[in-house]
């Protein structure tokens, strides 16, 4: 990295029990749940903060994000998270990420796709919306914008479970939270199936915000040499799409 690491921001989190199954291995939903946090944090330290973009009737709407791990995160990891803003293209904002351990060895990297939204009108705004400029790092790049998720057609689809959205799953926009998503692809596996796998990567295009009550049904196929794609769906309405590959 060079001269202009002020361009990124770097969080510490330690990893608690509440984080980790029951392999003692973190959670998808908690490195989910630690980058949008550092997400925030980077916007805020460039000059709004969430309850300024809040109070302006705008929001960030994750549209595209894949993750690679090296490792899971496992109990007591002091990890240390780097993200930056990685420029625009078009109406599109892209972010990376690097996770390193205590020990300065890189355990996931990431990248992203946002745009930033008029909360009410559910209209996509340019850049330009933004209150305050930001300084895109293009000194690091994870690697090229990751792509739209598209579950193959000759893969079956077979519903896993149904779920509703309630409180506990809301964010500060009345919408279902980021990084439930993780649960609901990861809570398609059985433990016998968990026994066997080791996660490797994970994609997830977000296709239609859920809110309070709404309930879906989540599908997902086998496990291919492909992955294992879910679907989240509600009659014709499909709110996300992703792809589990695993080190069998």
């Amino acid at each position: 990295m060079d001269n202009l690491t002020h361009l990124i921001w770097t969080e510490q989190y330690s990893v608690h029990a509440s984080d980790t199954d029951y392999r003692s291995q973190g959670k998808l939903s908690f490195v989910l749940d630690m980058m949008q946090r550092a997400a925030d944090s980077a916007v805020g330290g460039s000059g709004v903060s969430l309850e300024q973009m809040l109070e302006a009737g705008i929001g960030w709407m994750l549209i595209t994000l894949e993750l690679e791990f090296k490792r899971m995160p496992r109990p007591n990891d002091l990890l240390t998270i780097h993200t930056w803003s990685k420029g625009t293209k078009g109406a599109l904002w892209q972010r990376d990420y690097r996770i390193l351990d205590s020990s300065q060895i890189e355990i996931v990297t990431a990248r992203s796709v946002w745009a930033l939204v008029d909360i009410a009108k559910r209209k996509i705004l340019r850049p330009s919306a933004l209150p305050v400029k930001v300084e895109h790092y293009t000194g690091d790049s994870v690697g090229p914008i990751p792509q739209k998720v598209t579950i193959p057609p000759e893969l079956s689809l077979v519903e896993a479970y149904r779920y509703q959205v309630r409180y506990s799953g809301l964010d500060s926009n009345s919408h279902l939270n980021n990084a439930r998503y993780g649960e609901l692809c990861t809570d398609t596996l059985s433990q016998k199936e968990w026994e066997q796998l080791e996660l490797a990567s994970f994609r997830i295009s977000y296709l239609q915000e859920a809110t309070f009550g709404e309930e879906m049904v989540i599908l997902r196929t086998p496990i291919t040499d492909q992955g294992m794609f879910v679907r989240g769906q509600s009659g014709e309405t499909v709110f996300f799409e992703a792809c589990l590959k695993f080190v069998l």
